[in-house]
């Protein structure tokens, strides 16, 4: 929420990702299924997240509001990709804990005693400790497209496990210069690709541990209960992306409907960096 000025709901995140041909030896990956494409990539990701209500600034609940909570887990993931018919498909497995083990209020203290930023309460209210094991699998395909300026392209995602269950449907759109995201043809790393991308998505959730704690330890001090999840939801980003001499710099901003009924929307934004090794 840094990007929004805000301490609201999704507050922090940091994802960590490496790709690279070894990781397709792992244990986890021989579990990842895949279609015999052109061009498969394995990685694996470490990724933490925390979550407040729309006020840090008491040590009471917020009966009504989102509760704190905090996850980190490792992804292990495998894309493949057929440039011929322009679609990819990409699956996933995450293992973790969410709860006091994940470190949401010493990351989240850490970092507003880092921006002088007042000192957040609450935490010992956040969802307790539990696992995390889910699978998410996702399908890509390009619609139409326009040289290297323009493209159309759809997208749909299953996830279930004990930490998120939910599917989504959505669409981008990318204006500018890029290469082809559906090609195993290696980039021209002396060309400057620059482009802003638009991404709405319709989300149906089944359930979501950050909001009503773990499927396993139900002794969280407060959560939200079922018949107050907001099934559908509507979330879109849009993005920023420069990329020169294997260098990737993307900044975006995200807005969501309200996951719960008595919550708002909320805004969000982010910078990713990713370079070649």
């Amino acid at each position: 929420d840094f990007f929004s000025a805000t301490d609201k709901y999704y507050t922090q995140g940091i994802h960590l990702e490496l790709l690279s041909p070894a990781i397709k030896h792992f244990p986890v990956s021989r579990l990842l299924p895949h279609p015999k494409w052109d061009n498969t990539r394995d990685g694996i990701g470490l990724e933490h997240n925390g979550y407040t209500p729309s006020d840090i600034s008491t040590s009471a609940v917020l009966y009504g509001d989102r509760p704190f909570a905090a996850c980190l887990f490792l992804k292990t993931f495998r894309i493949s990709t057929e440039p011929g018919r322009k679609q990819r498909f990409s699956s996933s497995i995450i293992t973790g804990v969410i709860g006091q083990a994940a470190g949401g209020k010493e990351m989240q203290e850490g970092i507003h005693k880092w921006t002088n930023n007042i000192t957040p309460h609450g935490w010992h209210n956040q969802v307790n400790n539990d696992i995390i094991l889910n699978y998410q699998a996702g399908y890509e395909k390009q619609l139409w497209s326009f040289r290297k300026a323009l493209s159309l392209s759809m997208d749909g995602m299953a996830r279930v496990g004990t930490f998120s269950n939910k599917a989504a449907i959505g669409g981008t759109i990318m204006i500018g210069h890029f290469d082809s995201p559906f090609t195993n043809a290696p980039a021209n790393r002396k060309t400057l690709r620059i482009y802003v991308y638009e991404h709405p998505e319709i989300n149906v959730t089944v359930y979501d541990a950050t909001l009503q704690g773990g499927m396993f330890n139900k002794s969280s001090p407060y959560t939200i209960i079922a018949a107050d999840i907001t099934p559908i939801t509507f979330q879109n980003r849009f993005g920023f992306v420069v990329i020169y001499k294997g260098l990737y710099l993307e900044y975006f901003q995200s807005m969501r409907s309200s996951d719960f009924k008595t919550g708002n929307y909320h805004v969000w934004g982010g910078i990713q960096i990713a370079f070649a090794l």
